[in-house]
């Protein structure tokens, strides 16, 4: 693999080749890795499984210490790969208050901010005809 960041390299098994590309990889790539899934709500709603988090969406927390527990996001560093929630902080031995970050991968969206027209991909307003005339469709044998 090239010491620079490559937009045509596909996959490798190697755990180092892994790494080494996501820690080389551009903001608007790693933008990407910073999604989360959606509730069964929102995916019916929408249409997709899964989108990147953006300050102000409504998470469930899905693992750890703080699992099931609602917030706000906050902040999202795209660089560090981590999100901070609203008032979920760990107090420190000298009683100070710090702000716990997550991985997405283990938060779930329960409230998209929806400010931003581009925030959902075109085409993706809901479940498509096709799949709706297959479902309904009278099984024919």
């Amino acid at each position: 693999m090239k010491t620079t960041f490559s937009t045509s390299w596909k996959e490798s098994l190697q755990p180092r080749k892994q790494r080494k590309y996501r820690h080389n990889a551009p903001l608007h790539v790693k933008h990407k890795f910073l999604s989360a899934q959606l509730s069964e709500e929102l995916r019916k709603k929408h249409g997709i499984r899964s989108i990147p988090v953006r300050s102000g969406d409504e998470v469930n927390i899905m693992r750890g210490t703080f699992a099931g527990k609602k917030a706000k996001v906050i902040k999202v560093q795209t660089n560090k790969s981590r999100v901070t929630l609203e008032n979920i902080t760990r107090k420190k031995a000298d009683g100070t208050k710090l702000n716990v970050y997550f991985n997405p991968s283990k938060l779930q969206i329960i409230a998209l901010k929806l400010d931003d027209s581009r925030r959902l991909p075109s085409g993706k307003t809901g479940g498509t005809k096709k799949s709706e005339e297959k479902n309904n469709a009278p099984n024919q044998k």
